[in-house]
């Protein structure tokens, strides 16, 4: 689990205009962590984390487009049912509004990655890292010795 950088890019909704910016991103080989996009009738809005942050903002910034940037929870999940139903439901417990999340596409029993808008960011790690942390001391359970083997 970590705190990253997102980039909302205000798109004009027509062709060609997603792929220029993703084809800015690629040329200096930035690398997507993962990316949404929604549109309504005037524009479209892509949402954005990726590896190098500070390399990003400058090509977004030259690209003249109306750019916001938000600070994110990222969480690694297992690619299974279920998993952010998990998260959702810690958070719900700790009155932590989620304003929106979008996960990346895991490989087939790998892992994905949850990216999270919540309203209260530091609360949120916190709930989830304690969760973690109590889940981690119960799967231990305490190793005995196996009991010698006596012959026959």
């Amino acid at each position: 689990m970590y705190t990253a950088i997102q980039f909302s890019i205000f798109l004009i909704n027509k062709p060609g205009v997603l792929a220029q910016v993703l084809g800015e991103l690629a040329r200096e080989k930035i690398n997507i962590v993962a990316m949404t996009m929604m549109d309504s009738v005037e524009h479209g809005v892509l949402r954005l984390v990726v590896t190098q942050t500070a390399a990003a903002r400058e090509i977004l910034n030259r690209t003249n487009m109306q750019v916001n940037e938000s600070e994110v929870l990222c969480i690694t999940l297992p690619n299974k049912a279920g998993a952010l139903a998990g998260i959702a439901a810690q958070l719900s417990k700790a009155h932590i509004n989620i304003n929106y999340c979008y996960v990346t596409a895991g490989s087939h029993g790998g892992k994905t990655t949850g990216v999270l808008k919540v309203a209260d960011l530091k609360k949120a790690m916190k709930t989830l890292e304690k969760s973690a942390d109590r889940k981690a001391a119960s799967e231990k359970t305490p190793s005995r010795p196996f009991p010698a083997r006596r012959g026959r």
